[in-house]
């Protein structure tokens, strides 16, 4: 499914990622940065997608390299979790090439961690592709873009997705609330909010407990089905990328210093966000000492199971 040949390393396979993030190293684990052009120069969507969405989050840079995403973030001590979003069916437009994202992030595997993408309404071909990605390719989870790849999460007809990806043990971040992509185009381009109310993820959630789920951004609208999921399943955790802190609903700003401090996630929306705006932000947040480290790095690091060889030698907090 993914576009062009898979890349190599001079045998016969693709190139599998292997981590070696050192935790101890870190100070921070960036749970969504978007890869938006592969190395053939192919863009993700379209590219008014990609005009829109630079003016309505102001972006400097707007397609950085796979290679220049690590460099950013080795040089902030902070891993990045990258992926690009599988959206053929919705757009008519080919999705960049996980095996080259993936061959991308094996080469700066110190810093960078790649999820994978599978467009779920390519019915069986989804779930072969998702299992090739994490089995052959090595990918730590998977992105979801409901709006963008125009399904509905909790129809009956995505079962058999949900199911394969609980038994391959992966994270699945899935956007959720208001839309960046296509904001101040004619309709949307197309793109229809509901699909990305955090409601339809609880019956996810529900039917697939073994599945995490993390539910990508503030979900503005419906913040308050946000946090009530995210206390009531123990599956499903929010990253808080695409807004600035200082724009956090003030429900989530005090849930995740209380009832959630442990199920929320650091996240920019890399390029959109810098994390440099976003960690200065952050810092006025009337939130407890402790609960910071929690949400910037601790979280992540216990969710994505990078804690594994640190924690044998007691180098991270309990």
């Amino acid at each position: 499914m993914s576009k062009g040949a898979p890349v190599q390393d001079g045998s016969d396979q693709p190139v599998r990622y292997e981590c070696a993030v050192d935790v101890t190293a870190i100070q921070a684990v960036d749970m969504h940065v978007h890869l938006e052009v592969d190395s053939c120069g192919h863009k993700a969507l379209p590219e008014d997608f990609f005009e829109a969405s630079a003016k309505y989050f102001k972006a400097e840079e707007r397609t950085p390299s796979i290679d220049r995403i690590a460099e950013i973030y080795r040089e902030h001590r902070m891993a990045a979790v990258v992926f690009t979003v599988d959206a053929r069916t919705q757009m008519g437009h080919e999705p960049n090439s996980i095996d080259d994202l993936v061959a991308g992030c094996a080469r700066s595997n110190d810093v960078l961690i790649p999820f994978g993408s599978v467009d779920p309404r390519t019915g069986a071909a989804a779930l072969e592709e998702a299992r090739r990605q994490a089995e052959q390719l090595g990918v730590r989870g998977f992105k979801f873009h409901p709006s963008v790849q125009g399904f509905d999460p909790s129809d009956r007809q995505f079962h058999p997705l949900w199911e394969v990806l609980e038994q391959l043990g992966l994270p699945c971040v899935f956007h959720t609330g208001q839309n960046g992509m296509g904001a101040g185009l004619p309709g949307g381009r197309g793109i229809k909010l509901k699909y990305s109310n955090p409601l339809l993820l609880d019956d996810v959630a529900a039917d697939f407990p073994g599945l995490p789920i993390i539910m990508a951004h503030p979900s503005v609208p419906w913040q308050d089905e946000a946090n009530s999921i995210a206390t009531h399943k123990a599956n499903v955790y929010i990253d808080l990328s695409g807004w600035s802190p200082k724009y956090f609903p003030e429900s989530l700003v005090r849930q995740a210093g209380n009832v959630l401090s442990r199920k929320v996630l650091f996240g920019t929306d890399f390029p959109l966000i810098t994390p440099e705006k976003w960690l200065t932000a952050f810092e006025s947040l009337p939130l407890k000492d402790e609960v910071r480290p929690l949400i910037l790095k601790e979280n992540a690091v216990r969710l994505l199971g990078l804690d594994a060889p640190a924690a044998q030698e007691g180098e991270l907090r309990a």
